[in-house]
């Protein structure tokens, strides 16, 4: 059997909130929030019966995957967190949303809120302002109050919260702040703990219904364990798979990340990790070459392809390095000198791929390190790169960037 899916603009979350509520009873269509600017081919299709959400996101090639994910399981993940972070009381728990409503984590805040049978405050969709989120938080009367951010968030909060001053008060006030989207740095962690916020670094996946993995912890009936380096994930959180273009699960996509061994349903993860004796989850790195960027996915081939489009640059490599702010950021390597200045090339990636996939820095070498198979040695670039002191930083902040 199937039920009706509806796209709504992710821009109107308080219409998002409205379409999951009716979606988690029955009562309504399952809901497909979309990314502003990205307009559907359609604005309704079907989906199977059991689906109630269905999360659009980019895979390792940039091909959209559509994320099928049951009533079951995101009501699942929200006992799951409130068993695991406390305070969520029906009735009394209040989320802040901060992050898009097409995002897993932005969708699961009106989730919560819809489970704990409470409004969510909702900020306006656009540039991240921490003054405007202390304003909003502010206004959450209720001592069990919730908000889900990135990195990138929690810096720019941290910057304006002062000691003794309204936002310090106001961030303290929040009974767990959850950090996901990417890898949380451990000097932004200790900031944020010194200052007294009670924040909660999470892990997970659009298949696995969001963050189920809290400060390495998986939380309330999931499981992890790691086969082949890669870490896997089981539990009622899962998503029911990917849906083909004609609104079934694509069964041969499915299959190729979720597999059942002893009667037990696993999410194959692109990372790899371990998990130890105690089941506490480490990540120690992408499986594939794709980059976690300001919460974004990143593919670094979709980045060198389109770096390679531009004129002189056709041997151009690109590969990772590390930010404090961003995660990770992609950079470029070059043999000699760079045909293009940072920022002509910045502003054409980011046209063609949007603001994370931007490089944020050029390094000439005077010859490409090569494997015995004459392709270019990533592992080596990306030493180099790691030690590198002279790339041209162009862009230094990337203002540009919303952290949203």
């Amino acid at each position: 059997m199937s039920r009706q899916l509806v796209a709504i603009d992710a821009d109107d979350p308080h219409a998002v909130y409205r379409a999951l509520r009716d979606a988690l009873t029955g009562d309504g269509p399952a809901v497909l929030p979309r990314q502003a600017g990205r307009e559907p081919s359609e604005r309704s299709g079907t989906a199977p019966q059991s689906v109630a959400l269905v999360v659009e996101t980019s895979g390792s090639t940039g091909t959209p995957k559509r994320v099928a994910l049951s009533a079951d399981a995101l009501l699942a993940s929200a006992a799951a967190s409130a068993g695991a972070v406390g305070g969520q009381e029906p009735g009394v728990a209040r989320w802040l949303l901060a992050l898009p409503a097409h995002y897993i984590a932005g969708a699961n805040v009106l989730v919560r809120s819809i489970a704990a049978g409470t409004e969510p405050v909702i900020l306006p969709p656009g540039h991240f302002d921490p003054l405007a989120f202390c304003t909003a938080a502010a206004t959450l009367d209720s001592d069990q109050s919730f908000t889900s951010l990135v990195p990138v968030q929690l810096a720019r909060l941290l910057e304006v919260a002062r000691p003794g001053g309204f936002a310090l008060d106001v961030l303290r006030r929040f009974h767990a702040i959850l950090i996901g989207g990417q890898a949380l740095q451990p000097e932004l962690r200790e900031r944020a703990l010194d200052a007294g916020l009670r924040i909660v670094r999470t892990y997970g996946s659009s298949e696995t219904g969001g963050g189920c993995v809290y400060d390495g912890m998986p939380i309330g009936p999931v499981h992890a364990h790691v086969a082949d380096g890669r870490l896997e994930l089981a539990g009622p959180v899962l998503a029911e798979g990917y849906l083909d273009d004609e609104g079934s699960i694509d069964r041969d996509r499915t299959d190729a990340s979720f597999h059942t061994a002893d009667g037990v349903r696993w999410y194959r993860t692109g990372d790899l990790g371990t998990v130890d004796d105690d089941g506490r989850v480490q990540v120690t790195g992408r499986a594939d070459n794709v980059i976690i960027s300001g919460g974004e996915k990143v593919s670094l081939d979709a980045v060198q392809a389109s770096v390679r489009r531009q004129r002189g640059l056709s041997d151009a490599v690109v590969v990772a390095t590390a930010s404090d702010e961003w995660g990770q950021v992609p950079i470029v390597i070059v043999e000699g000198e760079p045909p293009l200045s940072l920022a002509h090339l910045r502003a054409a990636v980011q046209s063609e791929l949007g603001n994370a996939a931007a490089p944020t820095g050029i390094v000439s070498v005077e010859r490409m390190p090569l494997l015995a198979s004459g392709k270019p040695d990533r592992v080596a670039l990306a030493r180099l790169v790691a030690s590198q002191n002279t790339i041209e930083k162009g862009v230094s902040d990337n203002s540009t960037r919303d952290a949203t």
